[in-house]
């Protein structure tokens, strides 16, 4: 009998101390043997009819793939056109420019030419004590500060004070006011036109920055839609190949040709990913209302995203070093934190000036020609008529002694021109080294999405590599399930980074102070 010998030299090698006997190794070796028969009956189980061998599921994960239905595709130019259009904080910061310029609408009325008249009569006891009327068209002029003023007086009755009474055909005024000292070079008028045109300039980079922002958020949270969406995909994939992989086993093991507990190795895994899918589909409906935030008609009613509505597939465009040259000298030159700044300095340079005009005495000097009423026919004599011998003039002079009030305001204007330079100086260095920055995690991620593409095909290969030692009995159900979630695992990286490249291109353009490449 060989089988006892063989069993009587192994237990003799492994326990060289024990005595062992010719009748005590049979005894043994016919228990172990019995043992492991039956051992093997309790494993076979009884093979139905028609059941048939299945092999395991040899399909890997599917590679990239767009949208078949490219009519449910949600692109990120869609959007775009719908946010531009509709969105009421785009529309709000339409309304900064229109402020502006109903501002400037105001400062130029400033220079509106004005008609007054008055009329005044008093009769008490048969006596006509007077009758005034008085009427003045007068009309500023831009340069110089120069009132021109043309009237007619008309002011008769027996107690009118004689420095006012005029002829019974009333008194012709025409004339100039002129201010030789302060209000010459610059008025208070001139000056409230001047700084409204330049608010124009600071409203429209407001809406720009705010249009900015809003668009940000919306390219952000489409990116967001996005990812979570290619997670739902990817796992629901992974639940079906999952699914696959448990029938198979199960079927193998009731064969008998594999061990009954790798098809619950295999059910945890179907599960793990069930649980990961129903939590995911709470995350893209959240998604989807994030994103239907920006949504809204042309009525100015919010509309919600489809729920068949797909994200594009990421451009993935890549940012070479003449674009961000373009992009840096727009951050530094027309960025809109910048134009506004500098709309703000140079507004406070025209009050800056106007507080030196104060500095001034007030000189006012203006000159009227006379003539009588009835000026306009022809047998008027001549000494009533407009002529240089028919005048009146005045001078008005006030100067304050110590001026402190006046030197007071233009230090304070010179310190916001001062605070508002800095500002302005500080922010474009922020800004050049945001663009900076974003640029820089741009590239990383090209780079990052360069090696996951490698480590994901690499991937690929071990996960085919293990199913086909499964085949050949040298791995287990855990090792492929291991492979397979790795693979998974790299795959939602990879489509994570996608996102964020694309977020972080939105950023740049964002810190750069445009939405495209294209200068704005």
């Amino acid at each position: 009998m060989l089988f006892p010998r063989v069993f009587r030299r192994l237990v003799a090698a492994l326990l060289p101390d024990w005595a062992v006997s010719r009748p005590a190794v049979l005894v043994l070796g016919s228990l172990l043997c019995s043992s492991l028969a039956q051992a093997q009956d309790l494993r076979l189980p009884t093979q139905k009819p028609g059941l048939e061998a299945a092999p395991l599921q040899t399909r890997q994960l599917a590679q990239d793939r767009p949208p078949t239905d490219t009519a449910r595709v949600f692109s990120l130019q869609d959007l775009a056109d719908l946010v531009y259009a509709n969105h009421p904080v785009v529309k709000q910061a339409a309304l900064l420019s229109d402020d502006a310029r109903s501002q400037v609408q105001q400062a130029r009325g400033g220079f509106d030419p004005k008609l007054g008249s008055g009329f005044d009569r008093k009769i008490f006891g048969g006596t006509d004590y007077y009758n005034n009327w008085a009427n003045e068209l007068k009309v500023p002029i831009w340069p110089g500060g120069i009132d021109l003023k043309v009237g007619y007086d008309r002011m008769v009755g027996t107690y009118v004070n004689p420095e006012y009474r005029t002829p019974q055909k009333g008194l012709a005024v025409a004339g100039l006011s002129v201010p030789l000292g302060q209000g010459l070079l610059i008025d208070e008028r001139r000056s409230t036109l001047r700084q409204a045109r330049i608010l124009v300039d600071a409203a429209e980079a407001e809406r720009v920055k705010q249009i900015n922002e809003v668009w940000l958020q919306a390219a952000q949270d489409y990116w967001n839609w996005y990812y979570t969406y290619q997670q739902m995909l990817l796992i629901q994939e992974g639940i079906a190949l999952a699914e696959t992989r448990f029938r198979g086993t199960s079927r193998r093991a009731q064969l008998g040709d594999q061990a009954p507990i790798d098809s619950v190795e295999a059910q945890i895994t179907v599960q793990d990913r069930q649980v990961q899918f129903e939590q995911l589909g709470v995350e893209l409906q959240n998604a989807r209302l994030l994103l239907s935030n920006h949504l809204w008609n042309k009525d100015g009613q919010p509309v919600e995203l489809p729920a068949y509505a797909v994200p594009q597939t990421p451009p993935l465009t890549p940012l070479d070093s003449a674009g961000y040259e373009q992009l840096l000298d727009f951050a530094t030159n027309r960025h809109p934190t910048l134009l506004k700044l500098d709309a703000k300095i140079r507004q406070l340079g025209v009050e800056e000036r106007y507080r030196r005009e104060l500095l001034k005495p007030t000189i006012n000097v203006s000159g009227y020609l006379l003539s009588r009423g009835d000026f306009y026919r022809p047998e008027v004599p001549a000494y009533y008529d407009f002529g240089r011998d028919n005048y009146k003039v005045g001078v008005d002079f006030a100067f304050p002694l110590f001026l402190r009030k006046e030197r007071g305001k233009l230090w304070q204007t010179r310190l916001k021109v001062q605070d508002a330079s800095l500002e302005q100086q500080n922010s474009r260095r922020v800004i050049t080294n945001q663009v900076g920055a974003k640029y820089n995690t741009l590239k990383a991620y090209e780079r990052q999405l360069a090696v996951q593409a490698q480590a994901i095909a690499n991937q690929r290969i071990l996960l085919a590599a293990e199913s086909q030692k499964f085949e050949l009995g040298e791995s287990t159900i855990f090792l492929i399930n291991a492979r397979e979630t790795k693979l998974i695992d790299l795959r939602l990286k990879q489509e994570s980074m996608r996102a964020s490249y694309e977020k972080a291109l939105a950023e740049l353009y964002y810190y750069a102070g445009t939405r495209t490449l294209r200068a704005e």
